[in-house]
């Protein structure tokens, strides 16, 4: 894997899904995270990124998954097995508090948040991949959820587009320890340019803040 170098210039955190569904106490999906989450320190390592990045001027753009509507899948073709889920679920509901942002990661003045996404890349379908080349970008440090779903897809899809990708191990989770495992140890070192700890990450971040919430 090349070495990494994040110039401010070029580099964006690519934040996926950081919705109070996933994120949160009370979410759709959080207890069934929350195992690997707790375990890696998922919470407290986005926010020492978050923090580091905004601090060494690296611009952050948020890939939103689909927020789910009335009516959202049940006349499709071929809804994948995460949509039919969705539907009967209703994750991450427009208009609901699933559906919001979890208050420590939500968008700041600055940021850009891409269109949503249908399915588990952030790319397919949306204006990620615009936004990013209109200013500049060509470096992405990929963090969110879930590890063996959108991230990897969004992750792998940037790299067919020629952007450097970083995975960043501790600071996604899944649902089980194998989901994991494959994400990083299998799939992730067949297409990511670099995969790191949080440490590590914030050890490469320029005039980045020395922070104690990441994992050591």
């Amino acid at each position: 894997m090349s070495k990494p170098n994040y110039s401010k210039e070029t580099t964006a955190l690519l934040f996926v899904d950081p919705y109070n569904d996933f994120l949160s106490e009370g979410g759709k999906i959080w207890d069934r995270i929350k195992p690997v989450a707790e375990e890696v320190r998922l919470i407290q390592n986005l926010k020492a990124i978050d923090a580091a990045v905004r601090g060494a001027g690296i611009r952050v753009f948020i890939a939103p998954h689909r927020r789910w509507e009335p009516g959202d899948y049940e006349d499709w073709a071929h809804p994948n097995p995460t949509q039919v889920a969705i539907m009967h679920r209703h994750s991450f509901a427009r208009g609901e508090w699933g559906g919001d942002w979890h208050p420590d990661f939500a968008p700041k003045p600055g940021d850009v948040v891409a269109k949503e996404h249908w399915g588990q890349s952030g790319f397919a379908n949306t204006d990620l991949d615009q936004q990013l080349r209109q200013r500049g970008i060509t470096h992405l440090i990929v963090v969110g959820l879930l590890a063996n779903t959108c991230i990897e897809s969004t992750a792998r899809y940037g790299m067919e587009l020629g952007y450097h990708v970083t995975l960043v191990r501790d600071a996604t989770a899944a649902l089980t320890h194998e989901m994991m495992h494959a994400a990083h140890e299998l799939n992730g070192p067949t297409y990511a340019h670099a995969i790191l700890t949080t440490a590590e990450l914030l050890a490469t971040l320029p005039n980045a803040p020395v922070s104690d919430e990441a994992t050591l």
